[in-house]
């Protein structure tokens, strides 16, 4: 899943963003209001993190913005502000949630993956589709109870099929959900991973079949090829 996380201290942003990425999201990480606004608009983000206190603006202006559009994606605000009216003021801008810095990670990943279970997000907890189990917290994969290794990139494109399961997923939505706008993609980046996912599933044992729809896009379906 795509995350916008704005941040403005570069060391912060950076162990955020490592987090992140180790607990299975794909995040883009920019230190001010105005790229943060503008990265609304070139992208579908899940979920945001947003520091408040920016170089250019209030963080709360964001979630304004986007509320103001009535944006669904689920936002987290990060600050050093601890009082009652600096919280209230959050959560009436539109905020889901407010951790206060500073926080330790494993909370900050348990918070999101908690505003994403909430009702019309978009995080399950467990995946699963014939023989094969997707824990996403644990990011552990298994075929028949089995534990199987998988690199990054092939288990964030088995999560993305997995939640649209049955439904053609374009070559664009799984470019915008797996890669950043600092990732190095290539034309045919997606085309690859899907081979390399769909030899891994074979190799494996598992009962599932990634289809290629010809200038559509690709879908996950029950049963081996």
């Amino acid at each position: 899943m795509r995350i916008l996380l704005v941040e403005d201290n570069d060391r912060l942003a950076e162990f955020i963003s490592g987090a992140l990425k180790s607990a299975g999201f794909v995040p883009d990480v920019f230190g001010n209001k105005a790229d943060a606004i503008a990265a609304f608009e070139s992208a579908t983000y899940q979920a945001a993190i947003l520091d408040l206190g920016l170089p250019d603006g209030d963080g709360l202006d964001i979630i304004r913005a986007q509320r103001a559009k009535s944006a669904p994606c689920p936002m987290m605000v990060l600050t050093a502000r601890d009082g009652v009216s600096d919280r209230v003021s959050g959560l009436n801008a539109g905020a889901d949630d407010y951790l206060l810095k500073p926080f330790a990670m494993e909370e900050l990943i348990a918070r999101l993956r908690a505003i994403l279970r909430r009702p019309g997000a978009a995080l399950s907890v467990e995946l699963s589709l014939s023989n094969l189990t997707f824990d996403t917290t644990g990011r552990e994969v298994r075929v028949d109870g089995t534990l199987i290794s998988m690199p990054r990139r092939e288990m964030e494109m088995l999560e993305h099929l997995l939640r649209r399961a049955g439904k053609v997923v374009s070559k664009r939505s799984l470019e915008e959900g797996l890669y950043g706008f600092d990732d190095d993609v290539t034309p045919n980046s997606v085309e690859v991973l899907v081979s390399r996912l769909r030899k891994r599933l074979q190799q494996t044992g598992a009962r599932l079949t990634v289809h290629t729809l010809r200038g559509i896009g690709y879908m996950l379906a029950d049963g081996a090829p």
